[in-house]
């Protein structure tokens, strides 16, 4: 960069500048953020200490909430800071870590949602083999290669974007350093920069969501054959929370990044950004929890212990 970097600064527009509302946003992103951390964390410490729970659904759901809690929080106390604070400058460091932390952890849940609907197929197509299919090896592995696929992608992201030339001062629309509002910032023209970002994001969403898709065609293939109610009723109960929250997940970025680009907004990004960002963390632990009948009999088990 021709000014370095260190003379790089990003200004953040945030999601409103009217003052009556800062107070209000921050008790709201707070209540949320609270929920967030208790939930993630609550469920993560469920499962390291009920031995039942130890099993690879619930090593990817530990891992799943972890995620959750950790690109909330690469956001998150930013944002209720701005509120308080009113400071909307960030520096060019202080974006490039944000851009990196967030795209990483996105693109590991990504990757663990499409580990877990395999799991899930694994339990009902094949739950005579489940056991020697999802060994504890296969399932670290699994686990493993999530979290190197979203290193490699976020180093490709950000690399991609910084690689751009800033001016001194630019202005970020958004209330964080999304990667494409920080392009849009850049001073320089953009076009290869932008067809990378869309390739590689294109692939690694339908290149998951297909593999989800394709187990989820064999489960309901599968259910369809059942003669057995309750086999039914556990095949179904079995997949309910995974299918929630992968719905939840997915649908939200068809709405960010598959709508026609004539109906897009800034107003409208920024709405369903702090959908993804922040209220997906929230909902992923409550639907897992108040879904799922080992996660509320283990909750019930170390209450009764604690007294």
């Amino acid at each position: 960069m021709e000014n370095g970097t260190e003379m790089v600064r990003f200004i953040l527009m945030g999601l409103t500048d009217d003052p009556d509302l800062q107070l209000p946003l921050f008790i709201t992103f707070l209540l949320i953020y609270i929920i967030t951390l208790v939930g993630n964390l609550g469920l993560i410490l469920l499962i390291l200490l009920d031995s039942q729970l130890h099993t690879p659904m619930y090593i990817f759901l530990s891992n799943l909430s972890l995620v959750d809690f950790c690109y909330s929080s690469t956001v998150t106390p930013k944002v209720m800071a701005g509120f308080i604070i009113g400071d909307k400058m960030m520096s060019y460091n202080a974006c490039a870590s944000q851009m990196f932390f967030f795209a990483n952890f996105a693109n590991v849940e990504n990757y663990l949602l499409a580990s877990m609907a395999y799991d899930r197929y694994a339990a009902v197509c094949k739950p005579l083999h489940y056991a020697t299919t999802m060994t504890t090896r296969v399932c670290a592995c699994l686990v493993i290669s999530c979290y190197i696929c979203g290193f490699l992608n976020a180093s490709i992201y950000t690399v991609n974007a910084l690689y751009l030339t800033f001016c001194e001062l630019n202005v970020v629309h958004h209330f964080f350093c999304d990667i494409p509002a920080v392009m849009i910032a850049s001073c320089s023209h953009r076009h290869a920069n932008d067809m990378v970002l869309i390739s590689v994001a294109s692939f690694n969403i339908f290149f998951a969501l297909i593999l989800i898709l394709i187990s989820y065609t064999f489960i309901f293939t599968n259910i369809l054959k059942m003669h057995s109610n309750s086999g039914y009723r556990k095949a179904l109960s079995t997949c309910a929370s995974h299918f929630t929250a992968v719905s939840i997940f997915y649908g939200t970025i068809i709405f960010m990044y598959l709508q026609p680009r004539s109906s897009h907004s800034m107003d409208t990004d920024k709405i369903a950004s702090v959908f993804y960002t922040m209220v997906i963390p929230m909902l992923n632990p409550l639907v897992y929890s108040l879904r799922n009948k080992d996660v509320k009999s283990a909750f019930t088990k170390i209450v009764l212990r604690s007294r």
